[in-house]
């Protein structure tokens, strides 16, 4: 071995090593047999080898955690059980156990003081913190505010932030930097413009995540949804005369009234030549299909269907009925019983179709959206400060120097609505987003506050940090509801055709059955003609006009008179064929009597000589 190691220092050697002073030593082979059968108990333990692999016995270690200029023990590891907190000694006694479940140490203190394990990197602790750019609001300060007379801020942004740092397993020094002058409300895309400059670190407060924000900076995880929303002065709608009107539009009722029509009609038809209670004279055949089919609605109707295409037609004409009276029902009940509210302005596609004013608050996103996607012209939009300014400008309204509507985040206006109940939020909801927390792009903290952001709404803080800024209402107590909409034909119109193509395949299969049985009749009248020797009965069967009335005389006798007829033309001519079939048995029998007494007087005369 020592000469093994003396040729390789020789190579790499050079002649600076003096190799030459070395001694050779060629006992490496006893030497490593006296090491591998030593026996003794040293500062670490006991000290022996086991064969055959040579591997020390019972080894053991303690883990120890370094902690500043300290240590502290916590833990052992051996080859017997891994990690554990437990003396090797007293687990060699036992049967080895390298689960990973059981393998665990005491609590580690981690650099900072923590026991919370670290992501690999900190913040500097060089004394400089984070700059987090805040906006100095003059209005809604329920979200973000500086208290008065201090340094601090303070509202529903704040808190979600803290709650959210509070979270992070490692610590993060910031400090709030107001930007605006404290007069207006600053522009929240400037300030994200900025940070992406370099002039802040991060940006807390009511930030919307929107598509030119986040070319910018990154954004975490949405705290609060706040889509564009229009709120416009809204007034008690009362009750009327013509009440019981409103729940279908009049599309609906056009359709529905024509349906009943056309299914009583339908009805009539398929019953008409086997049912009494649909025949008669005219007159009493019209006021018939009226009755039955209005009486339908009540489920009232007297007369009975006989055919089964009728009842199958009959049966989801019920099925419809039955869902446009429920229908009806819940909604009258809901406009007679619940305190309407109505405007004129029913949402953005109003607001694009007029010329009046639209308010927006100053320093939001909604002046820019409106012009820049939605094509409003500039001079139409109105910037408001705060809720006062709001509230003064939808009082006023258009034609007195004030504004139709405002557009603004929904949770603005939804804590303007809360003690505000003259206005009211119509239409949907046109855009979809939410407010974040910014930083510059590539920033870790925009992750781990997204992941912190999502606890918080796990665990219901987030909700509990909503309700207590932002639940205050002086309107909840009301109970209304902003003009309950019309019922539209759009609602029920795979009913209707469901209905309809249920009538036209009825009809279709009604007239096949008809024709069938009238090509029968016909060719039976001819045939009965002919068995009469009367040509010119068989050529007027055979005239299109002729045959035109002869159907819808057909169609409209009664089918048990049919019945009868065509069993009595039968009979005649079942009659008839008797009667001819005698005729020629006489005339045979005459013809044989001749020629037999035409061959006796022959006889005779040849008897005679003749």
């Amino acid at each position: 071995m020592l000469s093994f190691l003396y040729n390789r220092l020789a190579k790499l050697g050079g002649e600076n090593l003096r190799l030459d002073a070395m001694r050779m030593l060629d006992g490496g082979e006893q030497l490593l047999e006296s090491i591998l059968n030593v026996d003794m108990n040293g500062v670490t333990g006991r000290v022996k080898f086991l064969p055959p692999d040579d591997t020390l016995i019972h080894p053991a270690y303690e883990v120890i955690n370094v902690i500043g200029t300290g240590h502290q023990r916590i833990g052992y590891w051996s080859n017997q059980s891994g990690l554990s907190i437990d003396p090797p000694e007293t687990l060699y006694r036992k049967p080895g156990n390298q689960s990973s479940s059981d393998q665990h140490l005491g609590p580690v203190i981690w650099p900072g003081k923590t026991t919370q394990k670290p992501r690999g990197w900190v913040f500097p602790n060089n004394g400089r913190h984070l700059a987090i750019g805040v906006p100095n609001r003059v209005s809604y300060r329920e979200f973000i505010g500086q208290v008065p007379g201090t340094d601090t801020y303070s509202g529903y942004c704040i808190d979600v932030f803290t709650a959210a740092v509070s979270q992070l397993p490692y610590a993060v020094p910031y400090k709030l930097v107001p930007f605006g002058d404290g007069v207006d409300n600053p522009s929240l895309t400037e300030l994200v413009r900025l940070m992406s400059a370099g002039v802040y670190d991060g940006i807390v407060g009511d930030v919307a995540i929107i598509t030119n924000r986040t070319k910018m900076a990154d954004f975490t995880q949405p705290y609060i949804e706040s889509g564009l929303v229009v709120v416009a002065p809204v007034m008690t709608r009362s009750s009327n005369a013509w009440a019981f009107m409103r729940p279908f539009s009049p599309g609906m009722w056009a359709v529905t009234g024509i349906f009943f029509l056309v299914v009583g009609a339908v009805i009539w038809i398929l019953e008409h030549r086997l049912n009494d209670d649909f025949r008669g004279p005219p007159r009493r055949q019209v006021v018939t299909i009226l009755w039955f089919s209005f009486s339908t609605l009540f489920f009232a109707h007297r007369e009975n269907t006989v055919s089964t295409l009728g009842r199958v037609v009959l049966i989801i004409w019920l099925f419809v009925v039955l869902i446009i009276n429920s229908s009806y029902t819940a909604s009258l009940t809901s406009i007679l019983t619940v305190q309407q509210l109505s405007s004129p302005i029913k949402g953005i596609e109003t607001l694009r179709t007029s010329n009046d004013p639209i308010g927006y608050q100053q320093g939001s996103f909604a002046r820019n959206y409106l012009v820049e996607e939605l094509g409003f012209h500039e001079s139409r939009m109105v910037p408001l400060k705060g809720p006062e300014e709001c509230e003064r400008a939808l009082k006023a309204g258009p034609h007195k120097g004030g504004v139709a509507a405002v557009v603004d985040e929904q949770s603005y206006l939804e804590l303007f609505l809360s003690t505000r109940c003259d206005f009211s939020i119509v239409g949907p909801e046109f855009t979809r987003n939410g407010w974040g927390f910014a930083f510059p792009k590539d920033s870790p903290l925009a992750v781990d506050l997204s992941t912190a952001i999502l606890k918080l709404s796990e665990n219901g803080d987030l909700q509990r940090i909503h309700d207590k800024w932002l639940m205050s209402s002086a309107c909840s107590s009301q109970t209304t509801t902003f003009q309950v909409d019309r019922l539209h034909l759009s609602s029920f119109w795979g009913l209707f055709l469901i209905c309809g193509l249920a009538c036209l395949l009825a009809l279709f299969l009604y007239f096949l059955k008809i024709v069938r049985k009238f090509s029968r009749h016909q060719q039976a009248d001819v045939s009965h003609a002919a068995a009469a020797s009367s040509s010119s009965a068989a050529l007027s069967l055979s005239s299109a006009s002729v045959r035109l009335q002869t159907f819808l005389s057909f169609v409209d006798e009664k089918e048990e008179e049919v019945v009868s007829r065509s069993r009595r033309q039968s009979l005649d001519r079942a009659s008839n064929r008797n009667d001819c079939e005698a005729v020629d048995g006489e005339t045979q029998d005459s013809k044989s009597g001749r020629r037999v007494e035409f061959s006796t007087n022959k006889d005779i005369a040849n008897e005679n000589g003749i």
